[in-house]
């Protein structure tokens, strides 16, 4: 497995580092994290300026490799995150490119590329747990459409979504695995209600979605009518696998931080923080390595990431933790002041362990599906 980057990888690399240093001194000053409308324009603008640049192909029509040096130098440079667009670009979008058909494709993927819609998540459920395949949200068939009732919660950017990409149980006779669907839902449909939750960090990305009797055609549905999960298992492998790649160069490069500020306030003489900070820098190291293999593995496997998404995110997830806990220790008793760097982000570690798949049922994968372990 070859890990180094080709003269063509290279020259992409070095092309995207120009342009960022000229654009991003010309970028508006970014909106206040709770105004989520003026947060929404202000991501769909970034979209757009890579759009009008030629960047906004990266996600879908370019190689694993070259989407890595991309997610890689953006984040280096300091450049917006994808913020609102978070689903449509890392989640929706791969997996319409994978299995929509044409005119999916073509109805769908050009204005999430060009910042014009935002798409949200709609899996998880509040009887369902960490058992996504045990969703009840309901869909039956009426002439062209289906008809959706029930409920999401942890929905993604729903407040201020165009689209949703919702899992659906369309036979709720056949195994729970193999009767749902995968369909396309308007935000905007009569039936759809969306209340914001309130984060232990005091952010509201997430919301509750209220589902009554919406309706959503037939033409919406992505893969065939009971296959929705061996589609999102496709959607699971992007959110695992690739979806990451930012935030772990950030996280690198707020361990430098920690570590200067360990020596500023004397706390580097502790050969206990040492260590620790020490550790830390070979795990995310480590993790990035991990993520170029998965890398390699995606492109030589069609562009989908493998189950070894699911290694990544398992110890990623820790991994952040761990970060921040030190960054904390480092701090001191500044370390519960919400105005100081690092201490939201910490308390936003919390949840890595359960968003994208609790690590519990990260274990289950890798020794059912990597190990060959038997199941239960």
């Amino acid at each position: 497995m070859d890990l180094a980057y080709s003269p063509e990888e290279e020259e992409f690399r070095a092309g995207l580092r120009e342009w960022l240093a000229k654009v991003l001194p010309t970028l508006p000053p970014k909106p206040s994290p709770d105004d989520w409308p003026a947060r929404r324009a202000y991501d769909l603008g970034w979209q757009r300026t890579l759009y009008d640049a030629g960047y906004a192909h990266v996600h879908w029509d370019a190689s694993p490799t070259v989407r890595l040096i991309f997610l890689e130098e953006t984040e280096k440079a300091g450049a917006p995150y994808v913020g609102a667009n978070f689903v449509g670009l890392l989640h929706a979008g791969p997996t319409i490119a994978a299995e929509g058909t044409a005119e999916q494709r073509a109805r769908w993927l050009p204005p999430v590329l060009r910042g014009e819609e935002v798409w949200c998540q709609g899996f998880s459920e509040p009887g369902a747990g960490s058992d996504l395949a045990a969703l009840r949200t309901r869909a039956y068939r009426d002439g062209d459409d289906y008809v959706v009732t029930g409920s999401k919660i942890w929905t993604s950017h729903a407040e201020v979504a165009d689209w949703c990409e919702l899992l659906v149980r369309t036979d709720p006779a056949a195994p729970k695995h193999r009767g749902i669907s995968w369909l396309a839902m308007p935000m905007d449909a009569p039936g759809v209600t969306v209340r914001p939750l309130r984060t232990l960090a005091g952010s509201t990305e997430f919301a509750e979605v209220f589902l009554d009797e919406v309706r959503v055609p037939v033409t919406h549905r992505v893969g065939e009518e009971n296959d929705g999960w061996r589609v999102t298992m496709v959607t699971l492998s992007f959110e695992r696998g690739t979806a990451f790649v930012g935030e772990v160069v950030a996280c690198r490069k707020v361990l430098g931080e920690v570590a200067a500020q360990a020596r500023a306030s004397g706390r580097w003489d502790d050969p206990g923080v040492r260590r620790r900070l020490g550790r830390l820098n070979a795990e995310f190291r480590t993790l990035w390595r991990l993520t170029q293999w998965n890398v390699s593995e995606a492109e030589s496997s069609g562009g989908v990431p493998g189950v070894g998404g699911s290694v990544f995110k398992l110890r990623y997830s820790r991994a952040r933790q761990e970060l921040y806990d030190a960054a904390a220790e480092v701090l001191g008793p500044e370390g519960v002041d919400l105005g100081r760097p690092w201490v939201l982000d910490r308390l936003s570690s919390l949840s890595y362990t359960i968003a994208a798949g609790t690590s519990e049922i990260q274990r289950n994968i890798v020794g059912e599906r990597i190990l060959g372990l038997p199941k239960g």
